[in-house]
C-alpha cells in the first residue's frame, strides 16, 4: 500500500505530489472564498443598505457555528477520513452556496451563512491534520508559509476578480464561481491518498501519541477528545500566551473590520470596487509578510506577532482619521485607504502567520484535529464578540470613533506583547518529550 505516494522525506515539497494535490484544491477553495465574501458585503451593505447591526449579525451567522461546533468538529477530523470529510464538505457548500444565488431577504443570507459556516468548520481542521499526514516533520513550517501564501493570494485575486463579475454581470455569478470552485475542489481531492503518506518520518515526533489516540480514539467519547485537544494545546510551550494575543487582536480588530462597509459609506459616490481593492490590497500585504515570516530569522515568533499587532492598530486607527479628515478628496482619498490596507495585511501577516507555524510546529499529528478546532473555536469567539461591541461602538458613537478605539486598543496590544517576559525556550528534545507525556497521560 502506498507505493503511488511513496514520498522522499529529504526531497522538496515541490516533489511531494500529494502535498501540491492538497494546496491546489485550497487555492481554488480559498479563491471562490473571497469572491462569495465580497458578493455578500456589496449586496447586504452597499446594495441592501444594511444597518450596522444587520452587517453585524452577518457576521455572526458566518463565526457563531464555529464557535459551538469547533472542537467536537476537529474530534471528527481525528476520527474519521480527513479526505472524505473534506470532500463531503465541499460537496455540500456547492448547495449552499448556490442557494444564495436565490436569496432576496437578509434572513436568508443568515440562514445559509450558518449552513456553510457548519461545513466549513468540518473542512478546516482535516485540512490541517491532512497537511501534517503529508509533510514530513522538518518541512511543517515551509508547508504552513506555503498555505499561508496560497490564503493571502486568494484575498488579491479573489476580490479583484469578484469586483469585476459584480461590476459586469451582477452579484449571481460570484456565488456561481464560487460554487464551481467548490466543486473543482472536492474533484482535486479525489487524488490525494486517505491514508497517512507519512508514517516513519512522523514516528519519531510522534510515535507514542499515535499509539495512545488509537486506543483512545475506540473508546472515548467526543467530549472526552475536546478535552485532550485543550489540555494539550494549553502543556504545548509559548502556544497558551501566544493564543490570548492573537485572541485579544483578533477581537479587536473586529470592532472596525466589521463595520468597514460603513465607514466606506461614508465617502461620497463608493462604489462596491473600492472594498474589493481595499481586500486585495490587505492581502498582498499579508502575502509579503507570509513569505517574509521565515526568512526573517533573528526576531523569534512572540516578537513578530507583537510588531504585527502594534502596524495593524496604528493603520486602522489612521484609516479612520483620514475618513473624517478628508471624507471629500475622491482619488487622493482612495489610494491612501488602499495603501493603508495593504499596510495593516502585513501587520496581520505577522501576528497570524507565525502563530500558525507555531503550532503546526509543536502540535502532535495524532491531536491536530482536536488541538485546530479547539483554536478555531477560541479565534470565532473573538470573531463573535468583536462585531457585537462594534456594532454597539457604531451605534453610539459612530463609525470613526470605532475605528480609531480599535486602533488604540490594538496598539497597546503590541506594545505590552513585547515588553512581555520572554520564557525560556524550549529545546526541541525536550518538546517532543514532554508532549509524548501529556500524551502518556490523556489516556
Amino acid at each position: 500500500m502506498g507505493s503511488k505516494y511513496a514520498i522522499d522525506v529529504q526531497g522538496s515539497l515541490k516533489q511531494n505530489r500529494p502535498f501540491v494535490t492538497l494546496m491546489v484544491s485550497q487555492a481554488i477553495s480559498n479563491l471562490g472564498d473571497w469572491l462569495h465574501l465580497l458578493a455578500i458585503f456589496t449586496l447586504v451593505g452597499l446594495r441592501w443598505n444594511a444597518t450596522p447591526w444587520e452587517i453585524t449579525f452577518v457576521t455572526l451567522s458566518a463565526a457563531l457555528p464555529i464557535l459551538l461546533t469547533g472542537p467536537f468538529a476537529g474530534a471528527l477530523a481525528d476520527r474519521l477520513n480527513r479526505k472524505w470529510l473534506m470532500i463531503t464538505a465541499d460537496g455540500a457548500r456547492i448547495v449552499i452556496v448556490g442557494a444564495l444565488i436565490f436569496a432576496d431577504q437578509i434572513w436568508h443570507v443568515y440562514v445559509l451563512l450558518v449552513l456553510k459556516s457548519l461545513f466549513d468548520v468540518v473542512f478546516s481542521p482535516a485540512k490541517n491534520g491532512k497537511l501534517k499526514e503529508l509533510v514530513p516533520h522538518h518541512q511543517l513550517a515551509q508547508a504552513v508559509s506555503i498555505s499561508s501564501v496560497i490564503e493571502q493570494m486568494s484575498k488579491i485575486i479573489g476580490p479583484a476578480l469578484g469586483g469585476l463579475l459584480v461590476a459586469a454581470f451582477g452579484v449571481a455569478w460570484c456565488f456561481v464561481l464560487d460554487a464551481s470552485s467548490f466543486l473543482i475542489s472536492g474533484i482535486i481531492l479525489l487524488w490525494i491518498p486517505g491514508y497517512r503518506v507519512i508514517q516513519q518520518a512522523n514516528s519519531d515526533v510522534t510515535g507514542a501519541e499515535e499509539q495512545t489516540a488509537s486506543s483512545s480514539q475506540s473508546k472515548s467519547s467526543f467530549w472526552k477528545e475536546t478535552l485532550e485537544g485543550i489540555r494539550m494545546l494549553a502543556s504545548l510551550p509559548h502556544i497558551g500566551t501566544s493564543l490570548l494575543l492573537l485572541a485579544a487582536a483578533i477581537l479587536f480588530l473586529q470592532f472596525a473590520d466589521s463595520q468597514t462597509v460603513v465607514l466606506f459609506r461614508q465617502l461620497p459616490g463608493i462604489s462596491g470596487d473600492l472594498l474589493g481593492w481595499c481586500v486585495a490590497a490587505s492581502g498582498v500585504g499579508t502575502l509579503l509578510a507570509a513569505m517574509s515570516v521565515r526568512k526573517w530569522k533573528t526576531a523569534g515568533h512572540g516578537l513578530k506577532m507583537g510588531l504585527g499587532t502594534a502596524v495593524t492598530g496604528l493603520v486602522i486607527g489612521t484609516a479612520g482619521v483620514v475618513v473624517s479628515v478628508w471624507p471629500s478628496a475622491g482619488l487622493g482619498a482612495h489610494l491612501l485607504l488602499i495603501s493603508l490596507f495593504a499596510l495593516a495585511g502585513v501587520g496581520i501577516g505577522f501576528a497570524i502567520v507565525p502563530f500558525q507555524i507555531l503550532l503546526q510546529e509543536q502540535t502532535p499529528e495524532p491531536m491536530t484535529g482536536r488541538v485546530f478546532g479547539t483554536v478555531g473555536s477560541v479565534m470565532t469567539t473573538s470573531n463573535i464578540f468583536g462585531p457585537v461591541v462594534g456594532g454597539l461602538l457604531v451605534t453610539s458613537f459612530g463609525v470613526i470613533p470605532a475605528f480609531v478605539s480599535s486602533g488604540i486598543l490594538l496598539t497597546l496590544l503590541g506594545v505590552l506583547y513585547l515588553f512581555k517576559p520572554k520564557g525560556k525556550k524550549m529545546p526541541v528534545e525536550e518538546s517532543v518529550a514532554s508532549k509524548t507525556a501529556v500524551s502518556g497521560e490523556l489516556s
